[in-house]
């Protein structure tokens, strides 16, 4: 199906709901520039559209990442009304504001339909899996700037005398991270070094209390965790984050908050089996019964790393010698 079709369909609802002026095509204006805007989307993929999952966003001539940092309503089709809704399922039409990763120049649709559209590609596989007309710029993305400061990352780094990063702890519930975590913040801390340890458990009492265990928060769980080891890593420490961070597109959307060298992701690769026999906190009984819904792992998916920078088989390993293995990685690449 051309993408012109998906255009038309949206065109088409949008005549009815008396959005579009298809006589107001102001294409000699000069287009605006922002990295914000709200705009009607068109779901293609069997995947659903998840809020602040990352994906790639293509206009007439520039291309960059995008975020939809809020799904305002979805659109009955046959009659117009607005529903609630905290997903795009495939063929669903959407209200959404989005952010951008850079500032582009575009058109709202009603005043430009050639500038004022953009489609949605999955930054995986590279498929299209949506297409939109915007709507109008978020005026608040205009409203600020990055303010530098005199003291940066370097000049932290150099006071700490070591090279800033972030350890991404990934796996199953019961796979080990926690310890195996708490022990390397030890090792580093004997060492000289400075850390903090941020504990999926932990920050979910404070920071992300508000946030359950469906696909959507679990995206947003790692999308703020992700943020605030950025800021930590800025300061110049050695962030230690132990999450399960099932999916993959939120890994690689944290990865690309930080530089080539300062992301390290570490696979604690455990078989289901072997968490589920530990099972320490019973959490596995209570989702095997149903007690317990959206647990990964049992129903819900755990996507493995394909290319971790340390990969760890955690069955029966002694912990020491896990440790280590990550402490020579840290000094083989001159971190410690």
């Amino acid at each position: 199906m051309s993408k012109n079709v998906h255009f038309n369909r949206l065109h088409e609802l949008l005549d009815r709901m008396n959005v579009v002026n298809s006589g107001n095509n102001k294409a000699e204006d000069k287009p605006e520039l922002s990295d914000q805007f709200a705009a009607y989307i068109l779901w293609l993929d069997s995947e659903p559209m998840i809020p602040e999952r990352t994906y790639s966003i293509h206009f007439q001539s520039e291309s960059t990442i995008v975020q939809v940092t809020d799904l305002s309503f979805k659109i009955n089709v046959n009659t117009l009304s607005q529903l609630a809704a905290k997903k795009l399922e495939q063929d669903e039409i959407g209200y959404c504001k989005l952010s951008l990763s850079q500032r582009v120049s575009f058109d709202a649709y009603s005043d430009n339909q050639k500038t004022g559209t953009f489609t949605i590609f999955d930054t995986t596989n590279k498929s299209q899996i949506g297409a939109g007309v915007i709507d109008f710029s978020l005026r608040r993305a205009q409203n600020i700037s990055w303010h530098e400061t005199n003291i940066n990352q370097e000049t932290r780094s150099k006071n700490k005398h070591q090279k800033p990063c972030v350890l991404w702890f990934t796996g199953l519930s019961g796979s080990g991270k926690s310890t195996i975590a708490d022990e390397l913040e030890k090792k580093l801390y004997e060492l000289g070094k400075h850390t903090m340890l941020l504990d999926g458990d932990n920050v979910r009492h404070g920071l992300n209390r508000d946030l359950g265990f469906t696909d959507q928060d679990r995206v947003e769980n790692i999308r703020r965790i992700a943020e605030v080891s950025k800021l930590m890593v800025t300061s110049g420490l050695i962030t230690i984050v132990s999450f399960i961070s099932p999916f993959r597109s939120e890994r690689s959307m944290a990865r690309n908050l930080f530089n080539d060298d300062e992301f390290i992701e570490v696979f604690i690769d455990t078989p289901i089996e072997v968490c589920e026999a530990r099972d320490s906190k019973g959490l596995y009984k209570k989702a095997r019964a149903g007690q317990l819904k959206n647990f990964t792992g049992i129903d819900s998916d755990y996507e493995e790393p394909e290319m971790p920078e340390i990969a760890l088989q955690n069955s029966d390993a002694n912990i020491d010698d896990l440790v280590n293995n990550i402490l020579d990685y840290l000094r083989a690449n001159s971190k410690i």
